[in-house]
């Protein structure tokens, strides 16, 4: 519940206007009142003492620092208003019934002729909050040929690595 009344209320306010009092952060002064808001909401969160860090705050909450949150933003919209690279592209939300079949994204297009008869496949299906993923390793004998791993995330873009 105060996730959600972080993320929806507080931070918009601490966003508002953040291209043009970015500067300010620099200084180390400014960047601790910015950081002591979220800290108060985070040792609420997490249930821990005052006296543990900000930084493992964030991690125990799975929340972002808010400084990397308004950097984030003001990159967003200096590329929006034509100020950054246009190389950048942006995720958008596509629905459900819209999302590509794994097996139709993704092409292995690395084949070998083996001789041998033991060829062993493994796979791994996983998920995370992140979105789902999956790996495959391939060994011909006790030799590892090939190891593909895949990453489909939330907002349907899809990784090979």
């Amino acid at each position: 519940m105060l996730k959600t009344i972080f993320k929806t209320v507080i931070l918009p306010l601490l966003l508002y206007g953040a291209p043009v009092w970015l500067e300010a952060t620099k200084y180390e002064y400014n960047r601790l009142k910015y950081i002591r808001v979220q800290r108060l909401t985070n040792i609420r969160m997490a249930k821990a003492f005052c006296t543990t860090s900000s930084e493992a705050l964030c991690i125990l909450t799975g929340m972002t620092p808010n400084i990397i949150k308004t950097e984030e933003a003001v990159k967003q919209y200096n590329i929006r208003k034509g100020k950054g690279s246009q190389t950048h592209l942006f995720d958008s939300k596509v629905e459900l019934k819209n999302w590509p079949h794994p097996a139709d994204t993704v092409k292995i297009t690395e084949a070998k002729e083996y001789k041998e008869q033991t060829i062993q496949v493994y796979t791994n299906g996983s998920k995370n909050e992140h979105g789902v993923g999956s790996g495959v390793a391939i060994f011909v004998g006790k030799e590892l040929v090939t190891q593909l791993k895949f990453k489909l995330d939330n907002r349907c873009s899809n990784n090979q690595a």
